[in-house]
């Protein structure tokens, strides 16, 4: 509920027809002051606007040439949401386009540093079907062999995939790639680093455009996603560096696919 309440497409609508019932009976000057929340909501629908929102956010963590040496061979991955009931737990077409873009990632880096350990994080969806069980499904179809997979099926926010992730048995190095969406990397980054892991960050699924038309200027539905999505990190991350929302089941920030 509160994180559909900060969508700003919700909330401009909200607003719009709120200022349009009650237009007549405010003084002046709160006609104005109401009007601004409106006027961010349609600058936030301008993909000029979001990108330079998506580009601040996915900016904030150190890109993985800085990792230092030796280095890690954990690979930890986290669950992005499943789109539609799976019909078992190797029903990989069931994932979302997010899921899916974070286990591509987490293949190609174990390729890469193979041998590794892969560890994926997400817990049972409502369906009753834990989305980390479809993502190692999909990892073995991408060639990671099933030996070097560990599943973490208990976790349904980020900072309980850092913890949960932490408590698996047998324990898993604290050094550790940390493969999610670039958007959904700072707050996951804090989250692990707060349970104790040493991060090189592996970001996919980056929701960065760049002006290739006049569409770039004018407002657009998917610009309104990507500025919601940025503003869902950020208060998210806020709300854990504030130490709100560490001991819910299921946090108001981990709607939608970005967990």
């Amino acid at each position: 509920m509160l994180s559909s309440l900060l969508s700003p497409l919700r909330f401009g609508v909200l607003l719009a027809l709120l200022l349009v019932l009650t237009w007549r009976r405010l003084p002046r000057g709160l006609r104005y002051l109401a009007s601004l929340p409106l006027i961010g909501c349609v600058l936030s629908s301008l993909p000029v606007v979001a990108n330079l929102l998506v580009g601040i956010a996915e900016s904030r963590f150190p890109s993985a040439q800085t990792c230092a040496v030796p280095l890690p061979q954990t690979i930890v991955v986290l669950g992005g949401g499943i789109s539609r009931q799976p019909v078992d737990a190797a029903d990989v077409d069931s994932l979302g386009e997010t899921s899916l873009r974070r286990v591509i990632g987490a293949a190609d880096l174990y390729r890469a540093h193979e041998p590794a350990r892969l560890v994926i994080s997400g817990g049972t969806s409502q369906y009753g079907v834990a989305e980390s069980s479809l993502m190692a499904a999909l990892a073995q179809r991408l060639g990671v062999p099933a030996a070097t997979i560990t599943v973490e099926t208990e976790s349904h926010s980020t900072w309980q995939n850092a913890r949960f992730v932490a408590a698996l048995e047998p324990l898993i190095d604290r050094r550790i790639w940390l493969v999610t969406s670039a958007l959904h990397m700072p707050r996951s980054i804090y989250a692990f680093e707060q349970a104790g892991f040493e991060v090189c960050a592996w970001p996919t699924d980056s929701r960065l455009g760049h002006a290739n038309s006049i569409g770039y200027y004018l407002p657009s539905i998917g610009a309104l996603d990507k500025s919601d999505a940025v503003i869902h990190e950020w208060l998210g991350e806020a709300a854990y560096r504030m130490g709100w929302l560490r001991s819910v089941s299921r946090d108001p920030w981990s709607g939608g696919d970005e967990r």
